[in-house]
């Protein structure tokens, strides 16, 4: 497994935060609302580790409130414990998650619920942030399908395992929506302009360029995970210089091949530099042309297919995040999403939820059709204070001090 030579700054700034006076999280929301999710979420527990278990396999493991609801009172409660060292998350089937379940959100949507909906993505923000500012070491093993909010609550972590079965992606702006749950803060501190590149095409990254890029710390075959997890199982330390040392132990040092999107970074930065959508895409077709390349091609298509206002907002969020602590970036994202659902300014994300994944007739009809029917205003207000101040995500920023 890749061996790192330094600890990430985030890492650093945990293991720091170790010594100090333990922070309680204050922020959650009220879980006599959330019944049945014991199934949905198992347990497992082996010496001083703790395993969370994502387990709705039959739905890719996507995330509910119930799900989100949870994990938080878990790891709460697993870093309140002085018998648990470390926690890992994990799930079976062939995805770790396939993100929010937004075909349940849909549905909501369309019966007036908006409360409820409002109430997932609180929750699932603020296990976020928990993830983001874990004082324990924390080992999502990314086994399968890892899209959209799923990364929220792996990325964040001191270790990520991804495995030759991995499959990254932040397909949003091609569903009408934007990336959310800390995207905005994680994949605009990826090299260049990667993250505008991953956001506004949702193309995929698989295991190997997880690990090239800092998506992910640690790569293991599938195959040999049993062996990674009985290891981990073994370990009675929080020290995480040696649960480190103990996955290199059984993974394997990987390089991107020459096909990979990596290759292409020049490219990517050169058609995605600019400020705007417009020239973005005018880039691309310029590079298409003199190029003739499939995979510009390609790229050009994705473009052209994704929500017209969501490329706009996905790329000023990510451009914003790029300045901000996580914190910061959930509370903007927060906001985005609760105009996304409102359906003040559009109804791109029930329009592109209906045509992908519920009637599936892959023609979705974005409104406003084309980039040039969006205007400033129409942006601005996905991005600004709701008019109630308790319509905003409050972070316990006080008790949990954020990364930046």
């Amino acid at each position: 497994m890749q061996k790192l030579t330094a600890l990430a700054p985030a890492t650093r700034l945990r293991l720091a935060a170790r010594n100090q006076t333990h922070r309680v999280f204050s922020a959650q929301p009220s879980y006599s609302l959330y019944d049945d999710s014991e199934k949905e979420v198992l347990v497992e527990g082996r010496a001083k580790m703790r395993a969370a278990i994502l387990h709705r396999p039959s739905a890719l493991n996507t995330l509910t409130t119930t799900m989100a609801a949870r994990l938080q009172r878990l790891y709460g409660s697993w870093e309140d414990n002085p018998d648990v060292n470390f926690v890992v998350t994990k799930a079976g089937g062939k995805a770790f998650s396939a993100g929010a379940d937004v075909v349940a959100l849909h549905q909501l949507l369309n019966e007036g619920r908006i409360e409820d909906c409002k109430m997932f993505f609180k929750t699932l923000y603020n296990l976020v942030y928990l993830v983001g500012t874990y004082l324990k070491p924390h080992i999502p093993i990314l086994d399968g399908i890892v899209m959209g909010g799923s990364a929220g609550i792996a990325v964040p972590a001191m270790f990520r395992i991804v495995t030759d079965k991995t499959i990254f992606a932040s397909p949003e702006a091609q569903m009408g929506f934007h990336p959310d749950a800390g995207a905005s803060f994680y994949l605009s501190r990826l090299p260049g302009y990667l993250g505008e590149y991953l956001v506004l095409t949702g193309e995929k990254l698989n295991g190997v360029e997880m690990i090239a890029c800092g998506l992910a710390t640690h790569y293991s075959l599938n195959a040999r995970l049993d062996m990674v997890e009985e290891r981990l199982g073994s370990l009675v330390t929080d020290d995480p210089s040696i649960i480190e040392s103990s996955l290199a132990q059984y993974g394997d040092i990987v390089y991107p091949d020459k096909t990979s999107i990596l290759s292409r970074l020049e490219i990517i930065d050169k058609c995605f530099c600019y400020d705007t959508v417009e020239e973005i895409i005018d880039a691309v077709e310029k590079e298409t042309a003199s190029s003739h390349d499939e995979w510009c091609k390609r790229i050009l298509l994705k473009l052209k297919d994704a929500s017209p206002i969501s490329l706009k907002v996905s790329l000023r969020s990510i451009r914003d995040g790029r300045f901000q602590s996580l914190d910061q970036c959930l509370a903007r994202e927060y906001r985005i999403s609760l105009a996304a659902i409102s359906k003040q300014v559009s109804n791109d994300f029930c329009e592109g939820v209906r045509a992908r994944l519920v009637e599936k007739d892959f023609a979705p009809k974005w409104d406003p059709p084309s980039l040039s029917d969006v205007t400033k205003d129409m942006v601005d207000r996905y991005f600004s204070p709701p008019k109630e101040a308790l319509e905003e995500l409050n972070l316990p920023t006080e008790q949990r001090e954020p990364f930046v």
